[in-house]
């Protein structure tokens, strides 16, 4: 997946950072001309790699591609037990031990290169959940938000159906309706599969017990995305409510994709989800930039009656109030 040199195009090059000792592999592209205005970290998620977030089937699909374009470093790292860690972590690590690897990694790569504002998270997945956990952890102010797709807090499916150790959970779930995908998404997406390591596999039915416990610690602004066809994880009023009750204190923002599948950074509507999350990063930015001095501006939580899905209304309908 690593892409050569080309005029006009930001070269994409695989680099290893240390966590504390653990090799953490992944994929980098940095702006041409000009220092970066942030750092975005890509997490995929289960059963992936780094290169999730890297499609070659149609040019503009790549998240790290496009960044760069946009004057953003972009991290794209494997999760410990993927990649180069699984030669030490072969069971992988609970989520807050992922946690705690990500923030040491992340620490190694800000110690020599220019972060610009800071750390924007763009997960998938499970690897949303390793979002959420190390934003629970974070208290430097290095964190700008979070946005997180394919990852609800209450499942669609029983718990057995999730992907484990030896499979990966009903295929149709993971990509939906095959129209939704270019026609070499599927052969070059075998590049990426890689198995669930035990400590994830085990853990994961225990997401909507988790869930609550760790939203509470996060302040960073949050943006969950769910596909049109998620199969994984409810969306339905109900669900968003039990998503976002937890993040009270946070600004969150719930929106639906169209004309996706749960993998939308392998499908067609790769580049519309890349901009939107991008989009959100912008205005994360532009919230620092404009915050008064003084005290910190901080998001009064949306009336538990005008939650839902519908984040054009639930922003249209959120007020600003100071710490």
């Amino acid at each position: 997946m690593v892409q050569p040199p080309h005029p006009g195009v930001p070269e994409i090059r695989g680099i290893t950072l240390d966590a504390d000792g653990v090799p953490i592999s992944a994929l980098l592209a940095e702006p041409a001309t000009q220092p970066p205005r942030a750092v975005v970290v890509a997490i995929h998620g289960a059963g992936m790699r780094a290169g999730y977030f890297d499609s070659r089937t149609r040019p503009g699909l790549s998240l790290l591609t496009l960044g760069a374009e946009l004057g953003y470093t972009v991290l794209a790292v494997d999760r410990p037990g993927y990649g180069l860690s699984f030669g030490q972590l072969p069971e992988g690590q609970s989520i807050a031990g992922q946690a705690a690897t990500l923030h040491a990694a992340l620490a190694d790569f800000a110690a020599t290169r220019d972060t610009g504002a800071g750390f924007f998270l763009v997960a998938h997945s499970n690897g949303g959940k390793l979002a959420l956990a190390a934003a629970a952890d974070s208290h430097d102010g290095s964190l700008i938000g979070l946005d997180i797709s394919g990852l609800g807090s209450l499942l669609a499916v029983d718990p057995h159906q999730l992907p484990g150790r030896g499979h990966h959970g009903d295929w149709r779930r993971h990509w939906g309706a095959l129209r939704l995908y270019p026609p070499d998404a599927f052969r070059l997406g075998r590049a990426l599969i890689s198995p669930v390591p035990d400590a994830e596999a085990q853990q994961g039915p225990l997401w909507p017990e988790l869930y609550p416990g760790i939203a509470a610690r996060v302040r960073a602004p949050v943006r969950f995305t769910f596909a049109e066809q998620e199969q994984w994880w409810r969306f339905d009023e109900e669900a968003v409510a039990a998503l976002r009750h937890p993040l009270s204190a946070t600004r969150t923002t719930v929106d639906l994709q169209p004309d996706a599948g749960h993998n939308i950074s392998l499908g067609w509507a790769a580049r519309t989800y890349h901009l939107r999350a991008l989009g959100f990063l912008e205005e994360c930015l532009l919230a620092i930039d404009a915050a008064p001095p003084g005290p910190r501006l901080v998001s009064r939580p949306t009336p538990p009656d005008s939650e839902g899905a519908d984040s054009h209304h639930a922003e249209a309908q959120r007020a600003h109030t100071y710490a």
